[in-house]
């Protein structure tokens, strides 16, 4: 079994814009650094998500399932695997009374967009979250006082060898902070169903656009990042405890904390992973060091270091 006969396969069956070799993550992540994956495939529907990881599984080839890239990091030596990109094509909605079904790659910002159509409040807080609904469902993902444990209703699930569709309940996903059973279990969002409820859309509009100008105001929207970088310490807050120790504006590399809110790690000037670990390998020390707190990455840190 070998990756090359992966590709011969996926050769047979996709086109070539949805088969790429050697391709540079820097160009999938939202940080816009890091290395090159020896394969990425970008399946057009579910049918294709489900033949990929059929192809996959049966040579044998190491595999990471990626939305938008927003929470991603790839380390400058890449990865020595297949990643798949579930990607816009598989962005479905649908809208049954209070219920707004969004396929794993719409964006966040859309499926807001949507709910808004439909007079459906509860997805407000997501509107600014600059992911996809299947990292978000993921990774229990949130902001201001929201977080995806509280709207979802149950997730389609295919399993990692893209054999079987199962369903999972909002218990069945056992919901923590940025974290979920399918961190445990292997099995990949294909779509998920939010529980919302009718609501007035002129206070659902003025809601979103009160949170996108808090995140205009308070966040560094016009760098290269994956938002916060670091989990929330109970009872604390990372950027608090960065700022406290005085780590505002420093940086490694072309990487650096921002001015502007100091939770965010930001690609100031062509960094590279290894810039950004460092600096994060810094400020975890420097924390710990004022505060006694370790804080914790909330991204993925994918791959091999060069």
């Amino acid at each position: 079994m070998s990756q090359e006969g992966a590709y011969q396969e996926f050769s047979k069956r996709f086109t070539p814009s949805r088969i790429l070799r050697n391709a540079s993550m820097r160009e999938h992540t939202s940080f816009q650094a890091g290395g090159r994956a020896d394969l990425l495939i970008i399946p057009g529907s579910v049918e294709e998500l489900s033949s990929t990881l059929k192809i996959l599984a049966f040579h044998d080839v190491d595999t990471l399932i990626m939305g938008n890239g927003t929470n991603l990091l790839i380390l400058d030596g890449g990865y020595r695997g297949a990643i798949v990109k579930i990607g816009r094509d598989l962005g479905h909605f649908e809208t049954k009374e209070n219920i707004l079904v969004a396929g794993a790659g719409a964006l966040l910002k859309d499926a807001a967009a949507e709910a808004l159509s439909r007079g459906l409040g509860g997805f407000e807080f997501a509107s600014g979250i600059p992911g996809s609904v299947g990292g978000a469902v993921f990774m229990n993902a949130g902001a201001y006082d929201g977080e995806m444990k509280g709207i979802v209703g149950f997730v389609q699930v295919m399993s990692s060898d893209g054999e079987r569709i199962t369903e999972m309940s909002n218990t069945d996903m056992d919901y923590g902070y940025r974290k979920s059973a399918l961190m445990g279990n292997g099995g990949i969002v294909v779509s998920a169903a939010f529980s919302l409820v009718t609501k007035d859309r002129e206070a659902i509009r003025s809601r979103m656009e009160e949170l996108s100008a808090k995140r205009r105001e308070k966040q560094p929207l016009d760098m290269p990042s994956a938002g916060s970088f670091f989990k929330r310490p109970p009872g604390n807050y990372a950027g608090k405890l960065i700022e406290d120790a005085g780590l505002k504006g420093a940086s490694i590399g072309g990487a650096a904390i921002s001015t502007k809110h100091a939770g965010f790690l930001v690609n100031e000037n062509n960094a590279t992973a290894k810039d950004i670990i460092g600096l994060m390998r810094f400020v975890q020390e420097q924390v710990f060091l004022n505060s006694g707190v370790h804080l914790e990455p909330e991204i993925r840190i994918i791959g091999e270091e060069s």
